[in-house]
């Protein structure tokens, strides 16, 4: 079927008509922009504005009309499957004959495109072709396309992809552009000018108060190199975000705290010139004097560190520091000290609190000597709200730390770490809940229910048979139904096998050559083993409430809510950390440059981490969970809240060990790129082969061991991000198979929560050892190594809270990816380094700190460097915490020392490298 048929045969009215524009249209008051859009001046009428609109599909809920209601966060998408043949379109009819010779879209990219048609049409019957554009499409998806006026009642904008990838549209107009006042036909360039007509550089920013208004001007450079001033209403200007608005003739308005960024366009000779990108800051100097906030505390001192991430030590026998509150509401408050965890006493009578006046509380002379002091506030509002604050800082040992220990995280006389928090309560976080039951429980030995052996056919359906029998069976008390046991030989698998019931166990008879071997064949992308479903904890209804605590420092595990009446020990819940949108501007992730060359970096939008945890303990209003928080709770940005959850859809107790795993692949495909790179050696390439090994879906309580592979397009083991508490160990991955760029080689890769992995080893990966985006961690990488890198083990993009790199040698990389990705920027959070090798990269992010302590650079990783500041990107970064560089800290293990801390020696050695089955378990016996 030819194009224009299928958009004749395929076109599907939803007579959309939006009768609030309607209305307002009717009142003179039309809408003409959404959040993220435009200003377009009176006088220009957009004739696409709440017209009805047809397209050739749509998902539900993101129909055609969304696509001309004036409002940029809603948009058209046509379904997936109307991709398939590379063509989509949206048509709108503008009700009556009119001229027009201007079409706006505005996409979520345009890299995707390989051209853009407009058609018009006076009856809906006939269709002739106004514009094609099929070159110099911009990869930020934003279009300004003029053409020769033409008289039309229909329009069809039809997208000819390049890719099959998504397609949004979320705002399409149409214009007639006056053309009275031509532009200069040898205009090459535009830029934003200052008023004394200096041009402004890329991404340089002007900064506004809220409600501030400032006038901004766009020239053009002729072909002499004369700038010059352009006609009114040819300037099309741009803002991205939603802090500011610009209006048509270039005026730009402080709407709240938060970054835009401008753009300004012109059309000269039927091509489309742009601005260089320039920023917009809005500031409100009062913005956190609103009662919501209820209070700030702080310490009154002169020496006294009051930053997040950094140690506040109090040095021996200076003066006390005074608290102080600058309290937004009008109450009272009470305030308790502890000493090392310990209540001590009161600090004075309870004191009124009067809105914006500073109240201090003096701190007696007993707190000079050594140990962590906490001050506790409890804070009453006189609506009978209550709310809760902590203020820290240490006096350190006389004698100071262990030779040869860190600073703020060492041990003490009895051999217990010892950890310094910054002023908040912020510390290096226990890591040692994480891993299979929670931690230092030694992996299972499982019955063998059934043994299998090779067929010399594709093996799959018998395979599958087996782990469904074994399925059927009754769970024993430790959960398990019993192993399939797979003989040595070489297991043809053509598809993939799934395990989707609790204490299925597959083991093979070894790794090696003469053990059992799974072979991927075939060209099909694909798991070869996929475990569980996809649906994870689900929160209760009617079970929020609210966190009442100011501030809950990283590496809590305890908390105050509003009502804690419907929760219980042992209740599975999610503590939530809300991160709002005036959270993303403060750490700068509305700000992001766009990537140089292409575009098409995302600003972020606010978001929220959930961390899966168990009650265990509660004291009052005072929660106490299993696994400490990864991340701040800060009122300041969004607080917190807590809820009940259900996790009957995860499946537990589940294990795959002791075999060797092989993806077949085309050795006659081969390349050379690496990255944005390119490479001597060619390299094999094929992708149409299996992709992971291991797919750990929605699960807990659940293992990989002894296991190697070869091949593997993406990763050895993925564990997903409904997991908890899963072990990978003792595991090596070889010779990976793909390009090497984006979205390849992710040898062992956490999504989940509460994991380990520990003591493997890999080579030829992208990312050894990666952590994904917005992971809520803890997150343990253990005695792992790396060779034959191609690029760095990292959280990998968009802030992933609490993990640990102990004893791991590869190159590393906790930082801000800035535009990387479609906006990777702060990649990780409250990560901990320690005792690693190689090349690593450290940063600070905002509100949140890495550490790095007892790390020794290798010259293989001297090419592990920070990505920004650059010449492109010059604002400053402030480097992780680092002690101790150049050589390893006296104690070996972070994360063992807290292991043993928590569960004795034991613990540790249940995390022993142990044999596999053998004997009798591997003879199987009915239950």
């Amino acid at each position: 079927m030819d194009q224009l048929g299928k958009r004749d045969r395929r076109v599907r009215r939803v007579g959309v008509v939006l009768l609030l524009s309607m209305l307002l249209f009717s009142l003179g008051m039309v809408p003409v922009q959404g959040e993220d859009a435009e200003l377009v001046e009176g006088e220009r009428v957009n004739l696409a504005l709440g017209q009805p609109a047809t397209a050739s599909s749509e998902l539900s809920g993101r129909e055609a009309g969304k696509a001309v209601d004036g409002n940029r966060d809603t948009y058209w998408q046509p379904l997936s499957t109307d991709r398939e043949d590379m063509l989509v379109f949206v048509q709108v009819d503008l009700g009556h004959e009119q001229s027009l010779n201007q079409v706006i879209l505005d996409l979520n990219r345009g890299d995707h495109l390989g051209s853009i048609e407009i058609d018009y049409s006076i009856d809906g019957e006939s269709w002739n072709r106004a514009h094609t554009k099929a070159g110099g499409i911009r990869s930020d998806g934003q279009e300004n396309i003029m053409f020769d006026s033409v008289s039309a009642s229909q329009i069809r904008v039809t997208l000819l992809l390049n890719r099959n990838l998504n397609v949004q549209l979320k705002e399409l107009e149409i214009y007639m552009q006056d053309g009275d006042q031509g532009v200069p036909s040898d205009v090459t360039q535009l830029a934003f000018v200052r008023p004394d007509g200096t041009e402004y550089n890329t991404n340089d920013e002007i900064t506004l108060g809220v409600g501030e208004r400032s006038a901004l001007e766009v020239r053009g450079q002729r072909a002499d190199g004369e700038w010059v001033a352009l006609p009114a209403g040819q300037v099309q200007y741009h803002a991205v975000g939603n802090s500011a608005a610009v209006d048509a003739a270039g005026s730009v308005t402080g709407v709240k705290v938060g970054a835009i960024r401008l753009y300004a366009d012109i059309n000269v000779n039927g091509q489309n010139l742009a601005t260089p990108d320039f920023w917009v800051v809005v500031q409100d100097e009062h913005e956190f004097e609103d009662a919501k906030y209820v209070a700030f505390s702080s310490f009154t001192h002169p020496s006294l560190v009051q930053r997040i991430g950094e140690a506040a030590i109090l040095e021996d026998g200076k003066t006390l520091p005074m608290v102080t509150i600058k309290p937004n509401i009008s109450g009272t408050v009470s305030a308790r000290w502890y000493k090392d965890g310990h209540a001590r006493g009161s600090l004075g009578k309870v004191r009124a609190l009067q809105t914006g006046i500073a109240q201090n509380i003096t701190l007696p002379g007993g707190m000079k000597v050594p140990g962590t002091y906490e001050i506790r506030m409890t804070l009453h509002t006189l609506d009978g709200e209550t709310y809760y604050d902590s203020l820290f800082y240490t006096v350190m040992p006389k004698q100071g730390v262990p030779e040869g220990q860190s600073q703020i995280a060492y041990t003490g006389q009895d051999g217990r770490m010892i950890y310094v928090p910054d002023y908040k309560g912020n510390r290096i976080i226990d890591f040692s809940n994480v891993g299979y039951q929670g931690g230092g429980v030694k992996l299972p030995d499982v019955q063998a229910r059934i043994a299998v052996q090779p067929t010399g056919g594709d093996d799959t359906a018998m395979l599958q048979a087996a782990i469904d029998e074994v399925s059927q069976l009754p769970r024993d008390e430790q959960g398990f139904r019993g192993a399939v046991l797979l003989k040595q030989g070489t297991y043809l698998v053509g598809g993939s096998l799934s395990i989707q019931a609790s204490g299925v166990v597959l083991r093979g008879e070894g790794k090696s050559e003469d053990g059992t071997i799974i072979r991927g064949t075939g060209t099909a992308a694909r798991n070869l083993i996929v475990v569980g479903g996809t649906n994870g904890p689900a929160i209760v209804d009617g079970t929020e409430t609210d966190i009442q605590d100011l501030y809950v420092p990283a590496g809590s595990r305890s908390f105050h809510v509003h009502d804690p009446a419907s929760y219980q020990v042992g209740d599975s819940v999610i503590v939530r950390r809300i991160g709002n949108d005036r959270w993303i501007h403060e750490i700068g992730m509305d700000h992001i440059y766009m990537r140089p060359g292409t575009g098409g970096t995302q600003q972020w939008s606010p978001f929220n981490l959930d961390f899966d945890r168990v009650i265990t303990a509660i004291d009052g209003n005072r929660i106490t969970v299993d696994a400490p928080l990864a991340n701040a709770i800060e009122r300041q940005w969004g607080g917190g809240k807590l809820f009940k959850a259900t996790d009957e859809l995860r499946i537990e107790q589940v294990g795959i060990e002791n075999m060797r795993a092989i993806s077949d692949f085309d050795p006659s495909k081969t390349d050379t790129q690496m990255d944005n790179d390119q490479l001597d050696t060619p390299y094999y390439s094929d992708e149409a082969h299996a992709e992971r090994f291991i797919m750990m879906n929605s699960v807990k309580n659940a293992w990989v061991r002894e296991v190697d592979g070869y091949h593997f397009s993406y990763a050895l083991v993925q564990v997903g991000r409904q997991a908890k508490w899963v072990t990978v160990q003792d595991s090596e991955m070889y010779d990976m198979v793909s390009i090497i760029t984006g979205g390849r080689r992710y040898s062992f890769f956490l999504q989940g929560q509460l994991n380990l992995v520990q003591r493997n080893y890999t080579e030829t990966s992208r990312h050894a050892y990666v952590i994904e985006s917005r992971v809520q961690g803890p997150n343990v990488m253990y005695d792992n190594r790396a060779a034959q890198e191609y690029n760095t083990s990292e959280p990998h993009h968009r802030w992933s809270t609490g993990g640990l790199y102990d004893n791991v040698s590869a190159r590393i990389s906790v930082r801000d990816r800035g535009w990387l990705g479609s906006g990777h920027g702060w990649a990780g959070a409250n990560y901990v380094m320690w005792n690693t090798e190689g090349g690593l990269v450290a940063q600070k992010p905002p509100t949140a700190q890495n550490y790095v302590i007892g790390h020794i650079p290798t010259e293989d990783g001297l090419n592990v460097k920070p990505l920004v500041p650059n010449a492109y990107d010059a604002r400053p970064r402030e480097d992780g915490y680092w002690e101790y560089a150049d050589q390893h800290v006296a104690l070996p293990s972070l994360f063992i020392q807290q292991l043993k801390d928590r569960l004795g020696q034991q613990g540790v050695d249940n995390l022993a490298r142990m044999p596999v089955g053998g004997g009798v378990l591997d003879i199987p016996q009915q239950p």
